[in-house]
This record gives C-alpha cells, structure tokens and sequence, in this order.
C-alpha cells in the first residue's frame, strides 16, 4: 500500500501523468518529494468545512489571476520597463500581454482530465507549482523572450485555477448561496488586480531593473498562502460520489450543509438527488461525445459562449490596457496611474454589492442588460475620441502604442464612462459569466466542460490580448465600436439561449436543457423541487420509516478512480 500524500490519490507514481510538461516536472520533484516526508503529519490536519471558509482559500487561485493582470497595467507605462525591454510596442506588447492567455489555454484543457481523476482540491494544487516556476522566470527576465516564457507558465496555473475553482465552489454551495460563493471567485481577483496595481505603483519608484522585479517577486506570496491553506478544504462531496467514495461523500455533504449530521432531511434529499443523476449518467455515452448528443450541445454551447462573451465584451480589454485609454484622455504619469487605480477599486466596490445581491435578481437579467449597458458606454468612448481626437504620431507622451489623444471635455467623457463600463461589467457579466458556466454542467462533464468553457474565455482574451495594442495604433477609436457591437450580440444570445439557473439545485438545472424544456426566456429563478424533497424525506421519518443517506455499492463497483483510502 502506498503512502498517501497531502490529499489523496497524489502518489510519487502519479507524477508521470501529473506533470505533464518536463521541465515542470524537473521543478516541481523537489517540492513533491518534501511533500512524501512530511505526509503523514499533514493527512492529519482537520478539515474546515465552512462553506465561506472554504471560498476564501480556494480563491486565492483566481487572486494569482488578479496579481499577473496588474503586474503588467501597472507596469508597462512605466520608464524602467519601458527603457529595460526597448519600448515594446504593436505585436511585441501583444505577445507580452497575452502570453498569460496562451499558457491558460493549455492548462484549461489539463485541467478537466486531471481535476476528474485527483480531484478538484488537488488540480488547485498542482496549479500552484507551475505559478512558482512562472514567477521565477519573470523575476529573473533578461528580456522578452524569458518574459513572455514566464507569463506563459504563470498562464497555465491560472487556466487550471479559473476552472476548476468555480467547479469546487459550485460542488461545495448551497442553491440558495451558490451564486454568493461563486462570486468570491470574482471578488479575489479584484482583489488581487488593487493590492498588485498599487504594489506596482510603489515599486514604479525604485530606480532600474529592480522596479519591475520586486513587484513581480510579491506574486510569490498569494501562491504560498494558497498552498498552506489547501490541506485545511475537504474534497467536493460530488467528486467523491463520482469516483466511489460514497461514504466519505456523504460525510462531507453532512459536514458542510448540516454541521455533520448525515440524517438530516436536507442532506438526505440532495444525496438522493446526487446518486439519481449520477446514476443516470453513468448509463449515457461516454467520451467527448458526450457534450454534444441528446441536447448536451445547449449546454455546452451556454457554458462556452458566456464565458467568450465576457472576453468579447472589451471590459478586460480596459482592465489591462487602461494606462493606454487614459494616455488617450490626456492623463499621464502619476495622474496616470493613479486614475488607472481608481478604476480597480470601483471594481471591487461595485462587484461587492452584487455578493448580496446575485441570488436575488437571477443570471438572465445581469446577462442581457449587462451586456446592452457594456455596449452603450463603447459606443460613447468610441464617438468621442473619433469626432474630437488629434492625432500624435509620435506616440502620447513617447509611448508608441498610443498615437490619438482627446483634451477637455471629451477627455472627461472618455474617462467618466471607461469607469462607467468597469462598473456595469463588475455588476454584471464580471460575476455572472463565471457562475453561470459552473452551474450548466452536468455532475459528470462539469470538470471537463468547464475547462472547454475557460478554454474559450482565454482562446478570445488571448486574441484580444493580442489583437488590441496594433488595433489601436491602426484603426485607433473603431476597436471601441468593435465592442459595442459584440456587445449587442452577446445580449441577443443571452435573451434566446440562456435559461435562468438561479435557485435551483445544479442537478435540477439539467431539466432546463432537456428535450421539452420551456424556451430560456420563459424561464424564472427558484421554483426548486428540493423543498418537496426535503418534505417527503420528513414526511417518511413521521410515518415511522428507517430514513437514512445510504450508500449504494454499484456506484462504488462502475467508478472510475479510487474506491477507497487504501486502494489510491
């Protein structure tokens, strides 16, 4: 029997397949093999099983996401990243900004396969040695090359983390929560988008190379946070149905939603609901076929489109580049800057108020109208700056990605409404489109399917990464058109294609994309049937039944993975 690691299932034998790339291999071995010598102390550390708890760790991964975007906005307008890597500019500053995008893609698409066979915890983990490795590139750069290859390593930790993060969350939540819990996501890498842009704003001051190292070096400390506090998160309770482990499932499921006890009708009636839509799937086509026959195309579709829309909505366009949008209003330097920072603080402030707020108003509502609002302030930034700016070949302020500038009050107009999109978007699609890609997926094509999802959020925030800084040196005030119009498209989409998901258990969202489903439009929060389940369950209790969660041994027979502790 091997020794089981910090979680299990992660064994010396699975780095092979765990590290899928060599020379991560080469750097993570030390790290695994510290982890085989002190295994059983930290097997031995509890579990907190408080669902909020549970969210704040968890999401210190999309924090690692937060802390790249703004160690490059900040940076990159400065004099000593500037003079350092030779004023990057057009393609060279594309490749830059969106190296991060490109490792993302490829470790969304590691992510499914390796978070369905060790767990959702544990991809979160292994997540964790590749920012390691890519942080350390990026402090120690000698040029664009060696950033770009570290920005590409730092991408594949967030790809894992940005889809597998929402798929614990939404394993782990309540219905009637879900959406609170999901949004912490969102919330963490806000956060981590301030506290770096003003580390980045401090280190902007030092002189010479160390201004942009010592900023980069602070990404560091989230990674290490999020290692210490994963040992202290249970497994999701689904996860462990799926692959067998039914009894510590039920366990877990009765730790976090009725405080340990596993007969409480609550507990009882969503067990049931888990093992019958288990059940029933194990019993469907297998493969990647399986996300395309018998309407599982909706869902796909759903869970793909909403997280492009909120690429193609241009709002993560003004988050990494807004040093340039302000360049164009005029602000430079420290106004610069500072004004820059602003918009990452109404970021947070706006998204915050949607945490007590996203379970009440549903995901249809902040999807469609979101959107026609995102569109609106495009359009405005758009017009202003192609009926009122001059042009200034020589680059705004010497920087040469910006060569148009507006003054006055068109100036005050771009500005007031580039923080009037950054706050439709952090009340809107910034939240819903992460929630709403966790909740359309099957238990047995969530971890998978939520990795194509991301794949497709970072394939357009990769091409925008890219496409934006020649766009606005070529066709300057049009990419601002660009987005409204695909703005309008995403709402028009969401209208037609998108039912609402709000209240509702993430089995019972199932119905909603099942052949005879009431068209999406038609479709209203709540209505969840799990209250009829928990009465039922009450009502058998009252009539004298033995009512039990009960483990079912031909779950444990067809999963795949381990069954039990002794067998990983």
């Amino acid at each position: 029997m091997q020794v089981s690691l910090l979680y299990e299932g992660f064994t010396p034998s699975c780095y092979p397949s765990f590290l899928a790339f060599s020379s991560a291999r080469q750097l993570a071995s030390p790290f695994c093999d510290n982890l085989t010598r002190k295994a059983v102390k930290m097997s031995k550390l509890p579990k907190i099983t408080n669902t909020y708890f549970m969210a704040i760790v968890a999401t210190v991964g999309g924090m690692l996401f937060g802390f790249d975007i703004s160690s490059m906005s900040a940076i990159v307008i400065t004099d000593q990243y500037l003079t350092y890597f030779n004023n990057p500019s057009g393609i060279t500053q594309g490749a830059i900004g969106s190296a991060l995008a490109a490792g993302s893609v490829v470790g969304s698409l590691m992510a499914g396969p390796i978070s369905d066979k060790f767990g959702r915890r544990d991809s979160i983990m292994f997540a964790c040695l590749w920012w390691l490795a890519g942080t350390a590139v990026q402090v120690s750069t000698r040029g664009v090359g060696s950033l770009i290859a570290g920005r590409i390593l730092n991408g594949v930790c967030v790809g894992i983390t940005s889809s597998q993060v929402p798929v614990y969350l939404a394993e782990i939540a309540k219905r009637d929560s879900r959406g609170r819990i999901i949004l912490i996501q969102q919330l963490a890498i806000e956060w981590g988008i301030l506290i770096m842009y003003f580390i980045g704003y401090g280190c902007s001051k030092i002189e010479g190379t160390a201004s942009f190292r010592t900023a980069w070096g602070t990404q560091f400390i989230p990674c290490v946070c999020l290692i210490i506090g994963l040992p202290f998160l249970p497994r999701s309770p689904r996860w462990l149905a799926k692959v067998g482990r039914e009894k510590e499932a039920i366990q877990t499921l009765a730790d976090i939603q009725a405080g340990g006890n596993k007969d409480d009708p609550l507990v009882i009636a969503e067990w049931e609901e888990i093992y019958t839509v288990l059940n029933a799937e194990r019993e469907t086509i297998q493969g990647w076929r399986k996300f395309f026959v018998k309407g599982m195309w909706k869902r796909t579709l759903a869970g793909m489109s909403v997280q492009a829309w909120q690429q193609m909505s241009g709002a993560n366009v003004i988050v990494y580049y807004i040093g340039y949008v302000f360049l164009m209003a005029d602000l430079q330097g420290d106004v610069n800057l500072i004004s820059s920072g602003i918009q990452y603080a109404l970021f947070i402030i706006f998204t915050t108020i949607m945490f007590f707020l996203i379970d009440r108003t549903g995901r249809r509502p902040l999807l469609v109208y979101g959107a026609i609002g995102m569109g609106v302030c495009h359009f405005v930034v758009g017009g202003l700056l192609g009926t009122y700016s001059v042009s200034v070949p020589e680059g705004v302020g010497g920087n040469h990605n910006v060569v148009i500038k507006v003054t006055g009050a068109p100036a005050h107009g771009v500005i007031a409404f580039s923080y009037l999109l950054i706050i439709v978007y952090a009340l809107t699609l910034a939240p819903v489109a992460w929630i709403y890609a966790a909740e359309v997926w099957s238990l047995g094509t969530r971890a998978t399917g939520m990795s194509l999802a991301a794949v497709a959020n970072w394939l357009f925030n990769f091409a925008l990464g890219l496409f934006t800084p020649p766009a606005f040196l070529n066709i300057k005030y049009k990419v601002f058109i660009i987005f409204g119009v695909l703005c309008v498209g995403a709402a028009i989409q969401a209208w037609l294609t998108y039912p609402e998901t709000c209240g509702k258990t993430i089995e019972e969202i199932e119905l909603l994309f099942a052949k005879g489903a009431p068209p999406a439009w038609k479709t209203k929060k709540g209505g969840s049937r799990l209250e009829a389940e928990i009465q039922a369950v009450l009502n058998r209790k009252e009539a004298g039944d033995d009512v039990h969660a009960v483990v079912h041994p031909e779950l444990e027979k067809t999963a795949s993975g381990p069954v039990t502790k002794e067998t990983v």
